[in-house]
């Protein structure tokens, strides 16, 4: 998948449109059940098993689940650390309107995820921060 303008999935709809893009690029699988065949989910861009009926929102399993984050900001975050490893939580948190401590706690979940090279396959252009 080509790397887009991260600057550009400005709304929630543009990035679970992305995730949904990424996570399913090789089709859809039921966790459940193993089936290949779905429909659309009632959320936008879920999508439901029509075997077994269970519905998987593109959040699901990524990095992104259970953050409490709106995703644009939430995406500008992981872009902004994955390009700049360095990056200060207090600098993140100026910059993103953020509280401090939900920077940090994001910003050290997004290394943890850059050291296993997780975050790679959905963000191209990241690079693992030096001393590994």
């Amino acid at each position: 998948m080509a790397d887009p303008s991260f600057d550009s999935l400005q709304c929630e709809e543009e990035c679970l449109k992305f995730l949904a893009d990424v996570k399913w690029k090789d089709g859809f699988r039921c966790r459940k059940c193993g089936n290949t065949h779905y429909c659309a989910g009632r959320k936008p861009y879920s999508r439901r098993c029509t075997r077994c009926k269970t519905e998987e929102s593109p959040l699901a399993h990524t990095f992104f689940h259970h953050c409490h984050l709106d995703l644009p900001r939430a995406f500008r975050l992981v872009c902004l650390v994955i390009r700049n490893p360095g990056i200060t939580t207090a600098e993140l948190s100026e910059k993103l309107q953020i509280r401090r401590m939900t920077c940090w706690k994001l910003k050290k979940k997004v290394l943890e995820c850059l050291h296993t090279g997780k975050l790679l396959e959905y963000f191209p252009g990241g690079t693992k921060p030096s001393g590994e």
